[in-house]
């Protein structure tokens, strides 16, 4: 898309961005953590790709880097969305690529993607606030 292109609303974003949300507490509530996490990601990365849209008026670029994607925005995180948004974008790598799915699979459990499902809410939320 050139310059002079329409590129895709901040809204929009946000939308698929709560879309993706429930899927990922929909994969948690039937067991799959990976897939919980990914979406996660996803809901998350869609959320910054509302703010780099607001914050430069073009469409962001074809990424899943959340740290690039911040970084490339006129956000202020506090420290503990910074360390989330950290862990996320390194837990989400495995589960968009598994080297080897049983191994994965035990490494993401229950608890674990219950607590990323509640902090992705919380900055999800608070991202919604910031536009």
């Amino acid at each position: 898309m050139n310059n002079t292109s329409k590129y895709k609303s901040s809204n929009e974003w946000i939308k698929q961005a709560e879309y993706d949300f429930k899927t990922a507490a929909a994969m948690y509530n039937s067991g799959r953590y990976i897939y919980c996490i990914f979406m996660c990601h996803l809901s998350i990365e869609k959320a910054l790709k509302a703010h780099y849209t607001a914050t430069n008026k073009s469409n962001p670029p074809k990424t899943h880097n959340l740290n690039y994607l911040l970084s490339n925005t006129n956000l202020e995180f506090k420290n503990e969305f910074r360390d989330f948004i950290e862990e996320l974008n390194d837990k989400s790598v495995p589960t968009r690529y598994p080297d080897d799915l049983n191994r994965i699979l035990k490494n993401f459990k229950k608890k674990d993607s219950g607590i990323l499902l509640n902090k992705t809410k919380q900055l999800l939320k608070w991202l919604k606030t910031q536009l």
